[in-house]
């Protein structure tokens, strides 16, 4: 059951904001009925002028960051003010899913609204074709200067913005401030700002805080040891220049008295670069930190309500004043930004294909549970950031070899990998409990089991029978001759259909 857009608007404040009465036509003396009358008619053109003023967007989206990386989400040792002010003036979502967990898939889907094999980009290094849709184009059409800097990541996206930078500094963000300022300013704009933080290598600066490897906080699937722990203070560190960043722009705006009418999005592409994170379907890899504010539009506050990154498309053009496209898969949540326990939908869904090792696995998130379906158990649960390339990879691969892993951090290599997974999130928010073969869950597993046929189905998913193979081997050597080959959802022609699957719930 596919569910469509709401007609919702929210309510602005500013639209009342011109029709005080000036004081001097409250007293009853010599009063000039043509003052009067050219008084009311530029009260009117002033409220018309407000009504039919468009917000701002600035999309912040960050590279490869755990969804609670960030201190208004619980990690009490990474230093991020300036996100933690953001939430507490704004929405923060508990409940925002990734369709992906990987960079380029994931940004070809929020840009079009789509599911990945959708889009005709599903797998890593994959550009979107010239025809699926990329909502910036509405917004461009419809008057708004739009403009991207950082990182890309999806292909030409030429018709969706009309200026397109690559981004300066460490993590691509030194122009943006810039960009803002040297804008048109008789039109309204979106910004899609793309950090190339918190992606590896890691780049060390003097700006932002520097952490002792002591401060950081290992999950208990990773192995708590010196490498890993520097690892991960130095990944802190590029978070907490994100920050400096967000801070950087929300000053900016109100430098240029544009912060109320202006929307700011934050959220991330995919989990943490690190062991069990990235291109995984636990909430370490496909949750995202999200935050939406606009002052005097959206109370703080916080919502558990579930969302999905193809509702952004619709949301923004909604809130645009625009219909949002038949191709779009994704609902909007603008229902939510009035009402923070609003539901707009009931299931989220979510995919792992190719990242630079072969895989099909499929999420499904409804209630209190999360189900993964796992097309290849034969395979190890390989990526770039969970073998020896990098410091806390190489820890695990060592500690693993020396037989000194818990169950957690080893469960990774577990031979063959579970084929369904079942999990509780309220009671085990890392998903490290398996309940897909206890009895007295058989009948949710059904019912998951069910959500997912029917998305597969539904959405023209397909495990492909000549897949992309790996591109390197686990040692990091690579193939210079790689090439993709068949794409999930290529046999069914995916690409060419609309339908969302289910949304809502009987």
């Amino acid at each position: 059951m596919s569910s469509t857009a709401t007609e919702t608007l929210l309510p602005d404040s500013r639209l009342t904001e011109g029709l005080q009465m000036p004081s001097d036509m409250c007293h009853t003396e010599k009063r000039n009925p043509m003052r009067i009358l050219s008084l009311f008619v530029a009260l009117i053109f002033t409220a018309l002028s407000h009504a039919e003023e468009k917000p701002n967007f600035v999309f912040f989206i960050t590279d490869d960051v755990g969804w609670n990386d960030i201190g208004c989400y619980g990690n009490e040792a990474i230093k991020t003010p300036n996100l933690d002010a953001l939430a507490e003036r704004g929405l923060r979502f508990t409940n925002a899913y990734l369709t992906i967990s990987s960079c380029s898939p994931s940004r070809c889907s929020i840009i079009t609204g789509r599911y990945p094999h959708n889009t005709g980009a599903p797998e890593l290094h994959t550009e979107l074709p010239a025809d699926q849709f990329r909502f910036p184009v509405a917004l461009r059409e419809a008057g708004y200067y739009t403009m991207l800097s950082g990182k890309n990541h999806m292909g030409d996206v030429s018709d969706a913005f009309e200026t397109i930078s690559k981004g300066k500094g460490p993590g691509s963000s030194d122009d943006w401030v810039k960009l803002l300022k040297e804008r048109p300013k008789d039109q309204p704009f979106f910004a899609w700002f793309a950090s190339k933080d918190a992606h590896r290598d890691w780049q060390i600066d003097d700006e932002n805080h520097v952490y002792d490897p002591s401060e950081v906080m290992v999950p208990p699937f990773m192995y708590d040891g010196p490498k890993t722990r520097q690892d991960l203070a130095d990944y802190y560190h590029e978070v907490s220049r994100i920050d400096t960043t967000m801070g950087k722009l929300v000053e900016e705006l109100k430098e240029q008295g544009i912060e109320k009418n202006t929307y700011i999005i934050f959220m991330t592409d995919n989990g943490r670069p690190f062991p069990r994170s990235k291109t995984r379907m636990y909430d370490s890899g496909v949750k995202t930190p999200f935050l939406v504010a606009r002052p005097e539009t959206i109370a703080p506050a916080v919502t558990d309500s579930l969302i999905s990154s193809i509702d952004l498309a619709p949301t923004i053009l909604e809130l645009a004043g625009l219909k949002p496209r038949k191709t779009m898969q994704g609902v909007s949540f603008t229902p939510i930004l009035a009402d923070p326990k609003a539901t707009v939908r009931d299931v989220a869904f979510a995919e792992q294909n190719w990242h630079v090792f072969k895989a099909h696995q499929r999420m499904v998130r409804t209630g209190d549970f999360l189900y993964i379906k796992n097309a290849h158990p034969e395979l190890l649960p390989l990526s770039m950031e969970s073998d020896p390339s990098f410091p806390a990879g190489e820890e695990l691969w060592e500690k693993h070899d020396a037989g000194e892993l818990n169950a957690a951090q080893s469960a990774m290599f577990q031979e063959p990998q579970p084929e369904e997974e079942l999990y509780q999130v309220s009671d085990d928010p890392f998903q490290l409990t398996n309940l897909a073969g206890k009895e007295e869950f058989t009948e949710t597993l059904r019912e998951m089991r069910e959500l997912h046929q029917e998305w597969t189905k539904a959405t023209g998913d397909t495990v492909p029978t000549n897949p992309t193979p790996d591109r390197q081997t686990i040692g990091g050597k690579k193939d210079k001759n790689h090439k993709h080959l068949e794409f999930p959802g290529a046999a069914a022609d995916a690409t060419a259909i609309n339908n969302a699957g289910p949304v809502r719930l009987p």
